[in-house]
């Protein structure tokens, strides 16, 4: 049975392939319902669904502790326990009032974006060409998303202007894009302090992360002679010193 679960997670047959692409569908799926049940009030429904996932998280939890090499080092990894505290937040509601704090919490679960990435790395020869790109947005998503659960939780019932998710949304962006049109406001302290640090920490992370999406794409290959990692994907020489470079690539870059 640990073989056979072991193969399914670093195998290369097709029933492999097929699990870790059904893996990234839940994954993708139990990130979706994270957002939007964020929009929605909490309510039976929302309870089970949230239940569902906890049942399922934990026995993918589990399936993945059983094949560890070293356990204690993937329990006390920041995937493993961003994991639990994502699962324990959906199990809360039985003990407990769904308190805001827990949209915050589940956030944690887009961590698992990089897990993703591996998988979809090693199925798919267009994502390993635009792994740059797709890499940088993945990050400006976990971002923007995981700010914007701070300013909700932190300002839902305090400013009238922010009653849900999506209002905390319109703020972070209308911040960070240095928009700021103004119709939503920080009135307390803490909020203020909040959109300082998104002004001077998050405007140079976002402009940053913006840059990386739309320049021209970059490949890794270091240089000799000087060392420089990362060259245009049809590059014969270096731009830094010159010298003749040897990029390997699978034929026509289009």
């Amino acid at each position: 049975m640990k073989e056979k679960i072991r193969n399914f997670y670093f195998g290369t047959d097709r029933a492999a392939h097929r699990f870790r692409l059904a893996l990234l569908a839940v994954d993708l799926a139990t990130i979706a319902f994270f957002i939007l049940s964020s929009l929605l009030e909490p309510g039976l429904l929302i309870h089970m669904i949230d239940y569902g996932i906890a049942l399922l998280l934990l026995t993918e939890f589990a399936a993945r502790l059983m094949i560890a090499g070293r356990k204690l080092r993937f329990l006390f990894s920041f995937s493993s326990i961003a994991d639990v505290v994502v699962i324990l937040s959906l199990l809360a509601p039985l003990f407990l009032d769904n308190l805001g704090f827990l949209r915050v919490v589940r956030m944690l679960r887009l961590m698992r974006s990089y897990h993703m990435l591996k998988t979809i790395r090693q199925e798919s020869a267009w994502f390993r060409k635009n792994e740059q790109i797709i890499q940088s947005s993945v990050n400006l998503a976990i971002f923007i998303f995981v700010i914007t659960a701070v300013v909700y939780v932190l300002e839902a019932g305090q400013n009238e202007s922010i009653n849900n998710y999506l209002d905390a949304l319109y703020f972070t962006v209308a911040t960070l894009t240095t928009t700021g049109f103004g119709d939503i406001t920080m009135d307390d302290t803490l909020g203020r302090m909040v959109a300082v640090v998104i002004m001077v920490f998050g405007v140079a992370l976002f402009l940053r992360l913006v840059q990386t999406i739309f320049r021209p794409p970059k490949v890794s290959y270091t240089c000799e002679t000087c060392g420089l990692n990362r060259h245009d994907p049809d590059a014969v020489h270096c731009k830094h010193c010159g010298a003749t470079i040897k990029i390997p690539t699978e034929g026509e870059w289009t």
